[in-house]
């Protein structure tokens, strides 16, 4: 039951993740907007809709999950302090509620693994 909660949710991520990517990547008005209001650089609206595409692919790739996960949920913390930031507390619900999932699926793909087999080879 487990395998199908974390494909299932991972899939989710990764659907909303690739459609906010794109809509980056192809210069959505709404983002042009969004970004030039927080003062951000234009090109920085296609380095995060990359992230966000690769991180969506990662998260399907369940070697690479946990990576894709963390490099999620560093897009959305950047994206809840943005809105934080410029008086937009309204505006944290999608990007609250998709840190919130990214962290699951991290854990899920079991993104502490790594460092449990460090400490015990050390």
């Amino acid at each position: 039951m487990q395998k199908i909660v974390t494909w299932v949710l991972s899939g989710l991520l990764a659907l909303a993740f690739f459609g906010a990517g794109l809509s980056k990547l192809t210069g959505q008005a709404m983002m042009v907007h969004e970004f030039s209001l927080f003062g951000f650089p234009l090109w920085f609206m296609d380095v995060t809709g990359g992230i966000e595409i690769a991180g969506a692919v990662l998260v399907l790739i369940p070697r690479f999950a946990s990576i894709g996960a963390a490099a999620l949920v560093c897009i959305m913390a950047g994206a809840l302090f943005a809105h934080l930031t410029h008086g937009q507390a309204g505006m944290i619900g999608v990007p609250l509620v998709l840190l919130i999932l990214a962290v699951v699926v991290g854990t899920l793909r079991g993104w502490g693994q790594a460092s449990r087999l460090m400490v015990r080879n050390a």
